[in-house]
Formats: C-alpha cells, sequence, structure tokens
C-alpha cells in the first residue's frame, strides 16, 4: 500500500512545495513575525527511517497581531454598516462573486490537487467537491436575485408604503471543517460575503493550504477588507476574536463543546447572531422487513464514505435482532469487498486519517468497546499502519461504551440490536444529536408510523437510504446540540441577513419623495430593479 516518493505516480504528485509566506488581510498580503508551520500529509512514504508523513509545504504561524490586524480591517471596510459593500446594490455584489467564480475555476487542478494531497480525501471526492461547490455558488447567486427581485416592491398597508430587504449582520468569524474544508467552508463564506457582511476567516488546522490558489481570487473580486484571513492556534486568536465585541456573527461547523464555550466569550452575547453546524450521532433503524441488500449497502457506504469522516455520516447501526445475523453477514462480506489504498487510486474509499492523534483516537474508541464486551467482526478491522485505519465493525455495542453515544467520526462501524422498536425509538429520542436518522423498511404502515415521531426528533429522515447533505436547496440544519440556523441555498442567505424596511405615509408628499429617489438613484436600498 505504501510507496517510496520516487514510486508515486508523477500525474498525482505536487509540482512543488506550498509556501504560503503571508495571508490576506484589508485586501494585501501581509506578513507577521513567527516562523512558518510545516504542513504534513495524511499520506505516508516509505523511507529508510520507515513511513514518514510527506511534507506538503508551510503556512504562517498566526497569533495575536496578525488576529487584531484582520479584525480592524473587517471592522473598518463594514464601517458600522457605512462601507462600500453593506451599502452596495445586490447587483453589484452578485457581479462580485460572479467573478470570483470564475477565477476560482481557473485554479481548480491546483485546489483539487492539494484538497486530496492536504486531508487525504480520495481525488474524484476531491473534484466532486471543488465542483459541487462551484455549483452551490452558482445556485447562491440564482436564489439572491430571486430574493431580492421579490423584495423590488413597494406594499401599502393600512395607508403605510413599506418596502423590505434584507440587510447584513456586520463582521462574521467563519470557520469550517476539515473534513469539508471547501465546500462546507464556502456554505458559510459565500452567503455571508454576498449578502453584504465583512468576513474574518480562520481554516481549519488541516486543509490551511488549498485556500492559498483561491488568495488572489478573493483579493481581485472584492472590494479591500471585505475578506481577511487569519491563522494561529484557535484557543488564542478566536477568544481574542470574539472577546473584542466586535463579531455580530460567529459561524462555525464543528464541535457543540466548542460552540457553547466561544459563544460565551462574547461580552454581549444576546448580540451575538450564531449558525453553528455541530455533532451528529446519526442513527440507522433497519427492521425486519428491510431489503437487507439496500440497507446493508447504503448503511456500509453510509458509515465509512471518506472513512466516516462527515457529519451526516451513520455512526451507529441499530438492527432488529430477528434479522441481525443475516445483516452482519452480509455487511462483513461487502467490508470485505471495500477497496483501501491512496488517495489518488481510483474507486478508493478507505484512505489515511489526517494525523497520527486521529488514528490514536480512533483506537481508543475500539479499546473501550472490547474493554466493556465488544468484538470486533471484520477481519484487520482497527489494524493500524501509519496514518492508516483499517474500518472495524464493532459488536454488539452497548450503552456502557462510548462508541453508543459519542460521534466518532471515523472509521467504525458500531452495531446494536433491538427487539422492539421503541428501543430504536428511545435511542434517538434520548441522544443529545437530532441531525438525520436512516429508516430501513419496505412497509407503508410502518415508515408512515415511525416518521411522525422522527420528524420532531431530528431535521431529516431518510427513508432506505443513507443520512446526507444534499441537494442543498434542501434545508440542512438540526435538533438540540446539533445545529443553530439553516444552511441550505435560500435558507444561508437569511441566516446571514436581517429583515430591515423604510416606510413612510400613503400620502402625496410620501409618493412624490419615494418617486424622486427612485427616479434619482439615490439610495441602493430604495429601488424598483430587476436583476437578470
Amino acid at each position: 500500500m505504501f510507496l517510496t516518493m520516487d514510486n508515486i505516480p508523477e500525474e498525482v504528485r505536487l509540482s512543488e512545495p506550498i509556501t504560503l509566506c503571508s495571508t490576506l488581510i484589508g485586501g494585501e498580503y501581509q506578513k507577521f513575525p513567527g516562523d512558518p508551520v510545516t504542513v504534513y500529509s495524511p499520506v505516508c512514504a516509505k523511507t529508510d527511517n520507515g513511513l514518514q508523513q510527506i511534507v506538503l509545504g508551510s503556512r504562517p504561524a498566526g497569533g495575536v497581531e496578525e488576529a487584531q490586524a484582520a479584525l480592524m480591517a473587517a471592522v473598518t471596510a463594514y464601517n458600522e454598516g457605512r462601507g462600500k459593500w453593506a451599502t452596495a446594490t445586490v447587483g453589484y455584489r452578485i457581479a462580485c462573486m460572479e467573478r470570483f467564480t470564475n477565477l476560482m475555476i481557473e485554479v481548480r487542478d491546483k485546489v483539487v490537487r492539494i484538497l486530496m494531497w492536504e486531508i487525504g480525501k480520495s481525488l474524484s471526492d476531491s473534484e466532486k467537491e471543488f465542483d459541487r461547490t462551484v455549483n452551490y455558488i452558482r445556485s447562491t447567486i440564482s436564489a439572491l436575485k430571486e430574493l431580492d427581485n421579490s423584495n423590488s416592491r413597494f406594499q401599502i398597508v393600512e395607508g403605510v408604503i413599506g418596502q423590505v430587504r434584507r440587510t447584513p449582520l456586520g463582521v462574521v468569524l467563519v470557520m469550517g471543517p476539515y473534513n469539508y474544508p471547501l465546500n462546507e467552508t464556502f456554505a458559510l463564506l459565500i452567503p455571508a460575503l454576498i449578502m453584504g457582511n465583512a468576513v474574518v476567516f480562520k481554516p481549519p488546522r488541516f486543509g490551511s493550504l488549498l485556500f492559498a490558489p483561491l488568495l488572489e481570487a478573493f483579493r481581485t473580486a472584492f472590494p479591500p477588507g471585505i475578506f481577511n484571513v487569519v491563522y494561529g492556534k484557535g484557543e488564542v486568536v478566536v477568544p481574542l476574536l470574539l472577546e473584542s465585541g466586535q463579531i455580530n456573527t460567529l459561524a462555525l461547523i464543528g464541535s457543540s463543546k466548542v460552540a457553547g464555550h466561544l459563544k460565551k466569550l462574547h461580552p454581549k452575547i444576546n448580540q451575538l447572531r450564531a449558525i453553528l453546524g455541530l455533532d451528529a450521532k446519526n442513527a440507522a433503524i433497519v427492521l425486519p422487513d428491510a431489503d437487507l441488500d439496500l440497507a446493508v449497502s447504503e448503511c456500509l457506504v453510509g458509515s465509512l464514505s471518506f472513512n466516516g469522516q462527515r457529519c451526516t455520516a451513520l455512526k451507529i447501526l441499530l438492527v432488529h435482532r430477528s434479522i441481525i445475523d443475516e445483516f452482519l453477514e452480509k455487511l462483513l462480506h461487502a467490508i470485505s469487498k471495500m477497496k483501501i489504498g491512496m488517495p489518488w487510486e481510483r474507486q478508493v474509499m478507505i484512505t489515511p486519517l489526517p494525523s497520527q492523534a486521529k488514528v490514536k483516537q480512533m483506537r481508543d474508541y475500539i479499546d473501550d468497546a472490547i474493554g466493556h464486551g465488544a468484538r470486533i467482526l471484520n477481519e484487520g478491522g482497527g489494524d493500524i499502519a501509519g496514518t492508516f485505519f483499517m474500518p472495524a465493525i464493532v459488536y454488539p455495542v452497548t450503552p456502557s461504551m462510548r462508541l453508543y453515544r459519542e460521534e466518532q467520526f471515523g472509521p467504525i462501524v458500531p452495531v446494536t440490536p433491538f427487539d422492539d422498536i421503541e428501543e430504536a425509538l428511545a435511542y434517538v429520542r434520548t441522544s443529545e444529536h437530532g441531525q438525520q436518522v436512516s429508516i430501513f423498511s419496505e412497509s407503508p404502515e410502518i415508515v408512515g408510523r415511525l416518521v411522525d415521531p422522527l420528524v420532531n426528533q431530528v431535521c431529516r429522515v431518510n427513508i432506505n437510504s443513507q443520512c446526507q447533505r444534499g441537494p442543498d436547496i434542501f434545508p440542512f440544519t438540526g435538533r438540540k446540540d446539533s445545529a443553530e440556523g439553516t444552511l441550505s441555498v435560500t435558507d444561508a442567505l437569511r441566516s446571514f441577513s436581517i429583515r430591515s424596511m423604510i416606510a413612510t405615509k400613503d400620502s402625496t408628499a410620501g409618493k412624490a419623495l419615494l418617486g424622486s429617489i427612485l427616479h434619482e438613484r439615490t439610495s441602493n436600498f430604495i429601488n424598483t430593479g430587476f436583476i437578470f
């Protein structure tokens, strides 16, 4: 499985190390003191000293000085709502976003290659992530046109003339995840920008270099200070940003524990808006009448796609005891056929994890489960080789084990038997998480009866299919500790803005004044223009 550097195929190598010396703040590339941080790939190579993670390049160390500069640039650019971007027409913002998209497409191959090497995602999935992100931007632009055009009229109610539009929130701190560092980060970043906010962006620890080819597109397409990047340790720079009180919105995809801590750092927590995508422990409920071949196929992909490193992954399989033996037999056969290898290999599903610490975390889950009576069913499951962690089917998982409730976020498939459907419903009901659930049954009566209570516990019930995010037009959110706010194309535009309106009396003078404003185009807010 492992190759020497010389044996890695030429067509998938990075042409040279990525040396990111400066960061983008206030529309300029700026350098700050501090030694650069070396960035390693999850991919290991054979060397005379054994397996070694490959060095990809380096990025700025970041720190307090950089964070303060980025914050001040964003605050200045927003200028308490008086800045060029905040007061611009929607048409102007869309034009800037379209220009950014075109520039982004020009560096597609570079971004995809770095994405593959930096987080270990397969080449085909890296390509899909890039292309899906471009489609997401285009869909966002279309949705904003429709939203703004619907607001390009006046309403006259009870003697009052009014016009309602959506306006920005202010300065947004954006922090995306490492597992989808491009797509899910842009699901926060794009609506935040296009709605007129100024952004301070902190890249994820794993997945920071892939933004290097995109910095020039951000610098060229948007006004200075609207998009600013800050590196550094999260525990150092993020508290500084929030404690300043000058962050108006926290946009984070991460853990509920971190989100709760960060929100409390803001001096006026009631003034801080939060858009959060958080933990999930999505369950699959497999019933006796399920199509087992379909259920096994969906559960396997749902559990282990990109090593199970997806918030929408199936994190525990609840299987009726009457079919558990047959289900496990089919699951074991399916996992034995799964391709494990390097991210550039065709049809590979299991690739290296991002760090040795992540490998150890997975092993700790396994050891805890075994210590409480579980077994690894598949041959080689849980074995470690460098940054590889071989996928493991763990059975039977019980409430005494960490895997029963904790989100493992890795290639472990916990399986739990149940005797009565109320046991499975109780698991979902008592969970601290409420993102999605999958149910597998061929009975209209059973599915219909299960859906009604489940939709009040989670925000998406998948019938005979794995949990997933898309299509992006559908709402993506969660209950309990799984989310705050909704991230989908249209909902995200609303999440990163607020409705504001102008009003005047329905009088001759009021109509004349509004008519003059429209005719002379003295306001970007008050207009009846149509965006094609």
